[in-house]
């Protein structure tokens, strides 16, 4: 492999880095101009120290005020909901309200251009081109006859201390993977991803067992992968190299590239299975190992792990082992309290599982910070329609906003209705689709920082709701499924889904929302019984609906069930194992149903305390 006599540069002197504390802007002209700063007789001033009311130091502003020259308030510009009603840090212990503060103040910058004048982003970025080259990721050669090259860019990331404090200026070189050709430069490209409800349960179980819970950062994790395939790159922004105008031939697996995380979780799930781990085969990105009393659990989240142990001592004994040293270079984050982009805190109740920072950026983008809330996230009875209004002009705008609601449905389960119903909407969104979701950011503003529970103290029998409205869409006429799971009081998961047939009975469509239910709890007993969470007693499965009941029950076959013949084995089978017990629960107290449909206030309300 080629040396290079020449060190990676980044030119940082082209304009002075920005003050930390620069003097504020002028306001706009037409602020200036409702808000005019004229000048006034001297008056006597004071001498008596003003401070604000004590309880305003639960309130975060979180952007909402303008600060002008001259005037010692903030201006809320009259508006009649100030999101500082909303968002309250009172239940909040000291550590996590410094914590939460801190994560929300800082600003990662979006491009090269953007950081390079700042001294901090050079350093990091100057610390990821060494790492690279340390680890021979590539070599520079003429591009062949017949090649062309990737892209790449630069990615900034904050990196915070379980306390709050700033850890580091994280620069990552991400290659452009969307730009590649299958066959030519890439094969296979699947790689297993924790998913939330894995974590959601792991959360449940050490919550219990009071397990501690760690996050470790995997140094450069994607660097590890071997690549077998043959991948040219362009030089990466601000990496100069005097005099040529070659290119770089990739031989480890970099960020962003479609075989990147296959290649890192082939060789970590190697690595690891080698000193004694064994992979769950209903996640297979979760790895466990029990040592007598001492039980461990690692997750893999593409670089990133969380570990849950049985003691600490266990969890010590693998991160300070020479199986480390030696095969990664891994950081412990200290106790997990910020997890892609979820705020977790940890007291004597149970755990906390929120998205509040997420929350309050999709309405300070949507400049909804001081709209009026509202207490449903969609009108009750409504029925949205592919027709009836204008297309809008920019649908990435409607598209991009759904997309982070689906993303907030991790921990808000009441909005998982609205947000499937919108989603179906996405090839040619209209004004009133749009108008709809921004009816559920007002719903949101009610409540920034709700999310879930999962209480210290209960068993850990599963429970399972499940309902469906019958031909609930007004244009396919499909139903609309929906359940939620109970792991002990904790709520694990649950799903609003549109049926894929017309069903011809609601006996067959309640039917079928217990095979979908009856497929997840299979599933979710797999995985506890890797955790090594016993379950002698037969999951509870709620249903109101007496007539799939029956079905359930009765090894019968009439016209009304011939078209799902099928699935009844499905449910049959775990009743008559003991693993499933049906029971008939009434109308009024499923909470399933807001899962199907929109509800009014007073049932929404009602099912939302059962949930979180």
């Amino acid at each position: 492999m080629p040396t290079h006599a020449s060190s990676p540069s980044f030119d940082a002197t082209t304009s002075p880095s920005p003050a930390l504390s620069s003097p504020p802007q002028p306001l706009p002209p037409s602020l200036t101009d409702v808000y005019p700063i004229s000048p006034a007789p001297p008056l006597r001033k004071s001498t008596r120290s003003i401070k604000p009311p004590p309880h305003f130091k639960d309130y975060q502003a979180h952007h909402a005020a303008l600060l002008a020259p001259g005037i010692p308030f903030p201006i809320t510009l009259g508006t009649r909901y100030p999101i500082t009603r909303y968002v309250t840090h009172s239940n909040f212990s000291e550590p996590h309200h410094f914590f939460v503060n801190n994560i929300s103040q800082l600003v990662e910058p979006n491009t090269y251009e953007e950081a390079r004048h700042n001294p901090h982003w050079v350093e990091a970025m100057n610390s990821e081109i060494a790492a690279l080259e340390e680890n021979h990721t590539w070599s520079f050669v003429p591009l062949p006859a017949g090649h062309r090259p990737i892209g790449c860019k630069w990615v900034f990331k904050l990196k915070y201390n379980s306390n709050g404090t700033l850890e580091r200026y994280k620069a990552r070189l991400v290659a452009k993977g969307f730009t590649q050709h299958e066959g030519i430069d890439y094969t296979e490209t699947f790689a297993p991803v924790a998913k939330l409800i894995t974590v959601r349960c792991l959360l449940t179980v050490a919550s219990i067992h009071n397990w501690p819970f760690h996050q470790m950062d995997v140094h450069n994790a994607f660097l590890h992968g071997d690549l077998h395939e043959e991948v040219y790159m362009l030089p990466p922004p601000g990496y100069q190299r005097q005099g040529e105008h070659n290119v770089c031939r990739l031989h480890k697996s970099l960020y962003g590239l479609k075989q990147a995380s296959r290649s890192w979780f082939r060789k970590f799930s190697s690595a690891i299975q080698n000193i004694g781990f064994s992979q769950s085969r209903a996640d297979y990105s979760m790895f466990t190992h029990k040592h007598g009393k001492s039980f461990t659990v690692i997750l893999v989240r593409n670089k990133k792990r969380i570990i849950f142990g049985g003691n600490l001592s266990s969890q010590r004994t693998f991160h300070h082992g020479e199986f480390l040293g030696t095969c990664f270079k891994i950081k412990d984050l200290g106790p997990l309290k910020y997890f892609l982009g979820i705020e977790i805190a940890r007291s004597k109740s149970g755990i906390s599982f929120c998205q509040r920072k997420y929350t309050l950026d999709i309405l300070e983008d949507a400049c909804l910070l001081g709209a009026k809330p509202t207490k449903i996230p969609m009108e009750a009875n409504v029925a949205l329609m592919p027709t009836g209004s204008d297309p809008l002009k920019d649908p990435t705008r409607y598209r991009r906003l759904v997309g982070r609601l689906i993303y907030l449905t991790i921990t808000r389960p009441e909005i998982t209705y609205a947000v499937n119903t919108l989603s179906q909407f996405m090839h040619e969104p209209r004004m009133h689709h749009f108008e709809t979701a921004r009816r559920l950011l007002h719903y949101l503003k009610g409540a920034p920082g709700q999310g879930l529970l999962f209480p210290s103290h209960g068993s850990l029998h599963l429970t399972a709701y499940c309902d469906a409205d019958w031909a609930r869409c007004p244009f396919t006429r499909r139903s609309v499924t929906g359940y939620c799971i109970f792991l002990g009081k904790s709520l694990i998961s649950w799903k609003s889904k549109k049926q894929v047939t017309v069903s011809r009975s609601s006996a067959e469509v309640e039917y079928r929302s217990m095979v979908a239910t009856t497929c997840e709890l299979t599933w979710l007993r797999y995985l506890l019984r890797d955790l090594q969470v016993e379950h002698n007693q037969p999951t509870t499965l709620l249903c109101d609906n007496k007539a799939a009941l029956y079905i359930a029950a009765n090894p019968v076959y009439h016209e009304l069930t011939k078209h799902i013949e099928l699935d009844c084995h499905t449910v049959r089978e775990k009743i008559q194992n003991g693993e499933i017990k049906t029971v008939h629960v009434q109308t009024e107290h499923q909470v399933a149903d807001i899962f199907t449909k929109p509800l009014p206030v007073p049932l929404f309300q009602s099912h939302l305390g059962k949930l979180v």
